[in-house]
């Protein structure tokens, strides 16, 4: 059978209640935790593409993406609680429904991970070549600052490279992240929580100055493309990419070990967090709808164009060039905002905080992808060779060398819209299992230990998959078809290299006691 191989959960919590952490965490904390590993990435580079999809009514979509978020993010508590080691929904899914199943899931995470570290990467491009141009009118030549635009011919992708051929800036910050990681450089906690304070001081600033010059004529139409429209537009389709700026709250699923009265704290963290950064984004994109308006940029017919498309690309570049660029075409939507409404300088802040606060995740999100290869490795499902560590800087070199080019290439060619869907597939699907497993478990082992127990199970988990699946359908069909193909690959992988090599397979059934206290990796914001 191809489902008879699972983790023993004994041994893994035997191992975990070893080495136990001291719960310390009270709901104020865990909401703190939540809110400065949600508020990231996301907000700064995706307001404009979530604002093609939907146009005003992106504030709508802030709000189901974060109800999704919540939703999944109980479940998630339930098992981060009950197996506190680290490998994320790659070790829940191994402990509960196999090796099979939970290898999937962890090549899913290749996506969640690595793609989204592409993302920042494309990010971060735009927003420094943004400030440098603002400040010194320099540009770097079209063709070495933007990838290519992507399309579909029916079902073949077709490239435009009149827009760009390869993006400098995402490779140079993708490589450098990944020589300090290489050479074991990594950020303390009081940097990280400065370059947090960083992102919500200059979120904060964008808030209170757009504000009170708002004006509510442009928030008409409302839902330009609907509720749900073709390719993933519609108000659904614009909530399924903004999905990528709530990643991040699993930091506080995976603090449950550490929390005083789990079962009333983790709630409270998590729906707080989420709560609030909602009700920050909301701000922003009230910001940015008021201030100088979101409609979607159409073609000549009148047709709402996707934002990652070559049409969408040509009409902007024609926009660009009669001086007529909305909003939805910037790259740095936000700094963009606020020098179009007078406020260069405060703009120019905004992009340098950008730029000094996104390399910082781009540093955790490959550090959690070669986290993730790592454990599968030392189970045997890589070639055990990628974890072997650098005798001089101690750190698992060859794993991230070959994660740090991944995530260079991927920045370098597509846009960061693209990324960021093809990112949420894999989180979408993660999160998905992770859902199945706790009603799994509820049935399999229903007197097990649960430090916190998902309240009303039976409602919020077939919510939290259904949320889930809902998503990812409305995700852009190229986004959608790379999911399915990604895993036909690793299902190729799988039978032809990994079930042979299983430790489990050969019963090798190991705990590490080295790492048993590590919470599972949790993913930064972004």
């Amino acid at each position: 059978m191809i489902f008879d191989r699972v983790k023993s959960l004994d041994a893994i919590l035997a191992t975990a209640e070893k080495k136990s952490l001291h719960r310390s965490l009270g709901a104020f904390q865990l909401t703190m935790l939540g809110i400065g590993a949600i508020i990231g990435t996301g907000i700064f580079v995706l307001t404009a593409a979530a604002a093609q999809k939907a146009g005003p009514g992106m504030m709508v979509s802030f709000m189901v993406a974060g109800f999704v978020c919540a939703v999944a993010a109980l479940c998630y508590s339930e098992l981060a609680s009950m197996v506190p080691v680290s490998g994320s929904a790659y070790t829940y899914t191994y402990a509960v429904m196999g090796e099979l199943l939970a290898w999937m899931v962890g090549w899913a995470l290749v996506l969640e991970y690595a793609v989204a570290a592409s993302a920042v990467c494309v990010g971060w491009s735009g927003y420094v070549m943004g400030l440098i141009k603002s400040t010194t009118g320099f540009s770097l030549p079209v063709f070495l600052s933007s990838g290519p635009a992507w399309g579909l011919d029916g079902f073949m992708p077709t490239v435009d490279f009149a827009h760009g051929i390869i993006n400098l800036p995402a490779i140079i910050v993708a490589a450098a992240v990944t020589w300090l990681l290489v050479i074991g450089t990594s950020e303390s906690a009081k940097v990280n929580a400065v370059l947090v304070a960083v992102k919500i001081i200059a979120l904060t600033a964008f808030i209170v100055i757009s504000l009170p010059i708002i004006k509510g004529e442009n928030f008409t139409p409302f839902m330009p493309t609907g509720l749900m429209g073709h390719d993933g537009l519609g108000v659904i389709g614009a909530a399924a990419s903004i999905f990528f700026a709530y990643v991040g709250f699993d930091a506080v699923s995976t603090a449950a070990e550490e929390t005083k009265n789990p079962q009333r704290n983790v709630p409270i963290g998590l729906i707080g967090s989420l709560a609030i950064c909602t009700i920050f984004y909301l701000l922003v994109a009230a910001g940015v709808i008021g201030t100088v308006g979101a409609q979607p940029v159409r073609d000549l017919a009148g047709n709402v164009l996707s934002p990652d498309g070559l049409d969408f690309a040509n009409r902007c570049a024609a926009l660009t060039a009669a001086g007529e660029a909305p909003i939805v075409c910037s790259k740095e939507a936000l700094a963009e905002t606020l020098r179009r409404i007078d406020f260069g300088l405060v703009g120019d802040l905004v992009g340098l905080a950008a730029s000094i606060a996104l390399p910082s995740v781009i540093l955790m999100m490959i550090y959690g992808q070669t986290r993730i290869f790592f454990v599968m490795a030392r189970d045997g499902l890589l070639p055990e060779g990628l974890a072997d560590v650098h005798p001089k800087y101690k750190t698992p070199w060859k794993m991230t060398i070959f994660t740090g080019i991944c995530v260079a290439v991927a920045g370098a060619f597509f846009p960061v819209g693209q990324l960021a869907d093809i990112s949420n597939s894999g989180t979408l699907f993660a999160f998905f299992m992770v859902a199945i497993a706790v009603m799994m478990l509820r049935r399999t082992d229903p007197g097990r230990f649960r430090p916190f127990r998902t309240p009303l199970v039976w409602v919020i988990a077939p919510v939290a998959a259904i949320g889930c699946l809902g998503l990812y359908l409305n995700l852009p069909f190229v986004a959608k078809m790379v999911l399915p193909v990604w895993g036909a690959i690793g299902l190729l992988i799988y039978f032809f290299y990994s079930r042979g090599h299983s430790h489990v397979g050969r019963g090798l059934i190991e705990v590490h006691e080295e790492d048993a206290d590590v919470p599972p990796t949790a993913l930064p914001p972004i």
